[in-house]
């Protein structure tokens, strides 16, 4: 059977947001993140150390996260912004994952300062971060990439050893040895093999490898394991026909593992971990843009008023976002279009010969699955401001939780010369 796909807000409704917000905007839906958020507690909740750290980079803003933090989840922060963002909202501590590569000092510097819990990309950085911040965390975790090819049944998920991520199998080891003797007590482990798998198998393979690993490990070097994070990469069905995971399912073939592996080994005191972002927030936000130009050449293409500053992921990967045409839900998708923006660059398509219903001008588009890496990966080639970001709460009504850029905003950076006083009225 093929699955529809119904954006989680009206025509009606958003003729009525224009009035005060307009388009483009990124609009955010509560009762779907927090029914989500509810349902991976719940799917977690055999594990009595669980915690859903989110990943701040999927989403970054600071009312966001404040719902997350009521169903207890932490934030896996990459940078030094993010980091303070965490903070402002009251996730300190050990309820921060500080996972980052390549890694400035100030960025460690900061991290240590909050007591985030920090997970070393690199065997070399545990001299780095020992010379930056004069000492070694008692709570420490290690990034580990196991290499070759990660598949399930025959399909290639991905290709971890073309990763620029995580230890090998031997540094890992070592550097566990190398952190225990400078004075780490609780060691955690850490793993990302495969990005927005839309299977249930994912999740409980990956624990298999690192739960394996895990045992290994305390074998070999001693150490008190607290902690595995099996990171993110639960994905989401961007495609109408795709199935999508069962959280329930994923955490039961997890519980499975757990079980199998470390519970006969004494390990079943470790507490697991997730560093979820698209599947935390994709599906409940979307780009909603208005239809302003019609042109007709060798295609079809409707412009509309958003960009690919707003949402880049279709130029950036041709990653398919799926459109409903508001108030034409129901109507024959007989018109083939390319849907783009404004940029002076032609991979400025958020669709490509993509079937929808006759498109009239000032007609709405809702763009699907835009509520992780949507806004976050926006930039401002050709001087264009990023769109403000709303929430449509429970109650029905919409609250602004960033506004729209303006060009004083765009211009900040020059605010020191005699020209940003020209620019930055």
């Amino acid at each position: 059977m093929k699955m529809s796909k119904k954006p989680f807000v009206t025509k009606e409704q958003v003729e009525e947001i224009v009035k005060t917000y307009p388009t483009p905007f990124h609009l955010y839906d509560e009762k779907g993140i927090r029914e989500n958020a509810k349902a991976l507690k719940e799917a977690f909740a055999w594990n009595p150390g669980y915690k859903e750290y989110f990943a701040v980079k999927a989403t970054p803003n600071p009312f966001l996260l404040q719902i997350l933090k009521e169903y207890g989840c932490g934030c896996d922060c990459s940078s030094y912004t993010e980091l303070l963002m965490s903070d402002a909202v009251g996730i300190d501590g050990h309820d921060i994952m500080f996972s980052s590569n390549d890694t400035p000092e100030e960025d460690f510097k900061l991290a240590d300062k909050l007591g985030a819990i920090i997970n070393l990309d690199d065997i070399t950085h545990i001299d780095f971060l020992e010379k930056t911040i004069g000492h070694i965390p008692e709570t420490i975790s290690c990034r580990y990439n196991p290499g070759g090819i990660f598949k399930i049944s025959n399909d290639i998920m991905d290709n971890p050893g073309d990763s620029k991520y995580g230890m090998t199998t031997e540094q890992i080891t070592e550097a566990f040895k190398t952190l225990k003797a400078k004075g780490a007590k609780e060691f955690g482990i850490h793993a990302f093999l495969a990005s927005n798998t839309v299977t249930n198998d994912y999740y409980p393979m990956l624990a298999k490898v690192l739960f394996e690993q895990a045992v290994r490990l305390q074998k070999e070097t001693g150490v008190h394991i607290k902690f595995i994070n099996l990171s993110g990469g639960i994905g989401i069905p961007y495609i109408p026909d795709q199935e999508p995971n069962d959280i329930r399912v994923i955490g039961e073939g997890v519980r499975k593992v757990y079980e199998e592996v470390l519970v006969p080994a004494g390990m079943g005191d470790v507490a697991i971990y997730t560093e979820l972002g698209r599947f935390m927030m994709g599906p409940y936000g979307c780009l909603v843009t208005k239809a302003i130009h019609e042109k007709n050449t060798y295609k079809n293409y409707i412009g509309v008023d958003a960009c690919a500053v707003n949402l880049m992921r279709p130029a950036m990967y041709g990653a398919y976002h799926h459109i409903t045409v508001l108030g034409k839900e129901d109507a024959p998708c007989d018109h083939k279009y390319d849907v783009t923006g404004s940029l002076c660059e032609n991979n400025d398509k958020f669709a490509i010969d993509r079937m929808l219903p006759e498109v009239d001008m000032g007609d709405y588009l809702v763009i699907h699955d835009t509520g992780a890496h949507g806004f976050s990966m926006g930039y401002n080639y050709n001087g264009k401001l990023k769109s403000a970001e709303l929430l449509l709460k429970e109650d029905g009504s919409v609250q602004m939780i960033r506004r729209a850029e303006t060009p004083k905003d765009y211009f900040a950076t020059f605010d020191c010369f005699e020209v940003g006083k020209k620019l930055c009225k």
